[in-house]
């Protein structure tokens, strides 16, 4: 029996994939999640085979649930189930140990057996997603990255410079390199251009 966790933090779509994953035979849902922080949680007190998760949900995205699984060496496996068909967010999900990485459109019945390969630890990604992450790799670095969430938010560089305790003027530079790595013309163009892309 493969024992998963769902989290999602629309209801509806959240219970009908339990519904719908339910009617397996080898499939047992044993606990839903409506955001990342519960998804921990859970995951903790379950050690579900696989985590079933979307990507953009209140306190901490799948990624970020991902990451915190792999620093913890949890043994629960994650597969990521998104409507966001973005290259960036494949290259981070597989950098954050993400095994499984399918789109909500996908017919249902590739769903159980995608997570029956995640179970067994084989890697499933949607092919033509992973054909244009190769070709447009992440240009940012993580403190680039750090850095233009916080401009999208409005922050000043000086805000921002207090925040992760650097200088103004290397705030200002970090800033100058992401905008010139994503041809953007100033920051909140880079952040659009990022976020597009699934680079943030």
């Amino acid at each position: 029996m493969i024992r998963i966790i769902i989290a999602e933090d629309q209801s509806l779509l959240r219970g009908a994939l339990a519904s719908l994953l339910s009617l397996e035979d080898d499939i047992e849902v044993v606990a839903q999640a409506s955001d990342g922080a519960e998804a921990l949680t859970l995951v903790e007190q379950h050690t579900p085979d696989v985590l079933l998760t979307d990507i953009e949900m209140p306190h901490a995205s799948g990624i970020d649930v991902a990451r915190k699984l792999k620093e913890s060496q949890s043994p629960t496996k994650v597969m990521i189930v998104t409507t966001f068909a973005r290259p960036g967010y494949l290259e981070r999900a597989r950098s954050a140990g993400v095994l499984g990485y399918v789109l909500k459109d996908a017919p249902s019945e590739s769903l159980a057996d995608s997570l029956r390969k995640v179970a067994s630890g084989q890697l499933v990604i949607e092919r033509g997603l992973a054909e244009a992450a190769w070709a447009s790799p992440d240009p940012l670095s993580d403190r680039e990255r750090e850095i233009l969430r916080l401009a999208e938010q409005g922050q000043s560089n000086k805000k921002i410079a207090q925040q992760l305790y650097l200088s103004a003027g290397t705030v200002r530079n970090y800033l100058a390199e992401a905008t010139q790595k994503l041809g953007a013309s100033n920051r909140i163009e880079a952040a659009r251009i990022a976020r597009e892309n699934g680079w943030l």
